[in-house]
């Protein structure tokens, strides 16, 4: 076979996954919505709204971000708040219900390329706020330098 059929063929089946995962979380797969996802997806880092923007420089910016917002109210992305006043974005793994009792996780901020990382297999402990207080959102960012600028 071919390496570009092979590339293909794994694009295709990359694609079928997407449009899967987009299902099941009851968000219809359409175009935009999966090379939305697999741009997320390939990028291994949190991105910001115009991250997408610039990637997808001939879309309309209202339909990126209700692409975004849509993913983010199903549970597909998370928002973070990583302290540079830019929310960023990131799909959140499988079986996530982004619940705060259940899947809280760090991220960090590394101060010298800018970048925040989700962290999903450090967990956030448990905690209980006082009677009368409701949590809505809770979001933990270490900051300092990446593994990839520090060189260790």
């Amino acid at each position: 076979m071919s390496t570009e059929l092979v590339k293909t063929t794994e694009n295709y089946k990359q694609m079928g996954k997407i449009e899967e995962t987009l299902e099941v979380k009851s968000v219809r797969p359409t175009a935009m919505r999966i090379l939305i996802y697999k741009f997320m997806a390939n990028e291994k880092i949190a991105v910001a709204l115009t991250d997408i923007e610039n990637a997808f420089a001939k879309a309309d910016r209202t339909t990126l971000y209700r692409t975004i917002k849509t993913f983010e109210e199903n549970g597909i992305v998370h928002q973070i708040d990583d302290g540079t006043g830019i929310a960023k974005y990131a799909l959140c793994e499988e079986g996530c219900n982004c619940l705060i009792d259940q899947d809280l996780h760090l991220h960090f901020h590394c101060s010298n390329c800018d970048q925040t990382i989700c962290l999903p297999k450090h967990k956030i402990p448990q905690f209980k706020v006082p009677d009368g207080f409701v949590p809505e959102n809770v979001n933990l960012v270490v900051k300092g330098i990446c593994d990839k600028c520090s060189g260790l």
